[in-house]
C-alpha cells in the first residue's frame, strides 16, 4: 500500500525525577546527603532511509511515545537515560507540526534526521543542594516533560523526470516500456491512483528515475479530485515531460487540454510551471497524431515530439532530449 501522508501523535519521554536520600551507615554518624539524578527522558528522531517506500508503517500506529527516563536513587546513583525512539521514513518526507503550521525539516537526503519531540530533562537529586549553609537538603527537582507534538508526514517523491498529462494519455505504458516498473495499465480514466517510479537506462552508465504522475484534472490545483495530493510529488522533479494524447476518450480538445494542465501548474506553483519541459504527443500510431504534433508546435513556438510506446517510435529521440535536458538542469543547480 502506498500512503503519501500522515499525521501522528508524538510525546517524548519524560525525565526522571531527582532523588531525596541521606547516607546512612554504621559508624558514620554524618553521612550527608546522597541522592542521585533521574535520567533523560527518550526523544522522537525521525530519519530517511532508503529502502522505505512510503509512509504506510506509520498509517497504523498514530500513537508514538518514547520511554522515561529512571529515577535517581540513593548512594548517588543517577537513573538511566531512556532510549530515543527512531522513526524511519522514505527520502523526501516533509515533517511539519500541524498545530503551528511549522515545517520541522525536510529530509530530502538519506540519512538526515530532525529531532521531532525532545525528551524531558532528568531531575536533581538532594545531593546536588548540599553547600556549607545547607548540609541537610530536602531540596530536589522532577523530571521535565517531554515534547508533546501532532506531526504531519508528507512524502513528496523524488525523481528526476515527471510525467504529465491528462487521465489515460498514455504516462503508465511509456514507464512500463522505458523502464522496469509495471504500473497498472487499463483502457479507462484514473488507472493510475499513485505514482508511480522507474529507472530508465539510457546506456551502461547513464540512468535517471521517472515518475509516473496520476492523471491531473481542471481545479486540480484547489484540490478538486486528488489533486493536491498528485501534485505535490512533481515538486520534487527536475524535468517535466508533458503527455497530450490525440485522440482523448472524453472527446476533449487535445490542444486545450494541454494548457488546461498548464494552467493548473501556474495556479499551483509558479516555480513549478518554470521548470524545463518536454511536449510529447504520445499515441503516434493512431490518427491525427502527426497534425496534433504540428498545432502544437504552431501554438506553443517549441518543438513537439511524436512517440508510441506501443511500436516503440521516437521513442529513444524522446528519451535522448529528456536526458540531455536533466543533464542542463543538473548543471545549472551545480
Amino acid at each position: 500500500m502506498f500512503v503519501d501522508r500522515v499525521e501522528v501523535e508524538l510525546q517524548a519521554g519524560k525525565g526522571g525525577d531527582g532523588c531525596v536520600s541521606f547516607r546512612r551507615e554504621k559508624f558514620v554518624p554524618r553521612g550527608g546527603p546522597d541522592g542521585g539524578d533521574g535520567g533523560n527522558g527518550g526523544s522522537i528522531i525521525v530519519v530517511a532511509e532508503n529502502g522505505v517506500d512510503s509512509l504506510a508503517a506509520l498509517a497504523h500506529r498514530k500513537h508514538w511515545r518514547a520511554r522515561s527516563g529512571v529515577p535517581g536513587g540513593g548512594s548517588n546513583r543517577h537513573g538511566a537515560n531512556a532510549e530515543d525512539l527512531v522513526i524511519r521514513v522514505p527520502p523526501g518526507t516533509l515533517v511539519r507540526d500541524s498545530k503551528h503550521d511549522l515545517v520541522l525539516r525536510d529530509l530530502k537526503n538519506e540519512g538526515d534526521t530532525v529531532v521531532a519531540a525532545r525528551g524531558g530533562n532528568g531531575g536533581k537529586g538532594n545531593a546536588r543542594f548540599k553547600s556549607s549553609t545547607n548540609q541537610v537538603p530536602r531540596e530536589f527537582t522532577p523530571g521535565t516533560e517531554g515534547e508533546h507534538r501532532h506531526v504531519v508526514f508528507e512524502l513528496k517523491l523524488i525523481a528526476d523526470v515527471g510525467l504529465l498529462g491528462k487521465p489515460n494519455a498514455g504516462k503508465s505504458t511509456l514507464l512500463s516500456r522505458v523502464s522496469r516498473a509495471r504500473p497498472e495499465i487499463a483502457n479507462y480514466p484514473f488507472t493510475t491512483k499513485k505514482p508511480n517510479l522507474g529507472i530508465v537506462q539510457v546506456d551502461l552508465d547513464t540512468e535517471f528515475v521517472m515518475a509516473d504522475i496520476p492523471g491531473l484534472i481542471e481545479g486540480a490545483h484547489s484540490g478538486a479530485g486528488l489533486g493536491l495530493e498528485f501534485l505535490r510529488h512533481v515538486e520534487r522533479t527536475r524535468v517535466l515531460v508533458h503527455l497530450v494524447e490525440p485522440m482523448p476518450m472524453d472527446q476533449s480538445d487535445p490542444l486545450a487540454n494541454y494548457h488546461a494542465i498548464r494552467s493548473e501548474l501556474q495556479e499551483y506553483s509558479q516555480d513549478l510551471a518554470q521548470r524545463p519541459e518536454i511536449i510529447a504527443v504520445s499515441k503516434s500510431e493512431l490518427p491525427g497524431a502527426a497534425e496534433l504534433a504540428e498545432q502544437l508546435a504552431a501554438d506553443t513556438g517549441r518543438e513537439v515530439f511524436l512517440f508510441s510506446s506501443v511500436t516503440g517510435d521516437g521513442l529513444n529521440r524522446l528519451l535522448g532530449r529528456t536526458y540531455e535536458l536533466l543533464t542542463q538542469s543538473r548543471e545549472d543547480e551545480a
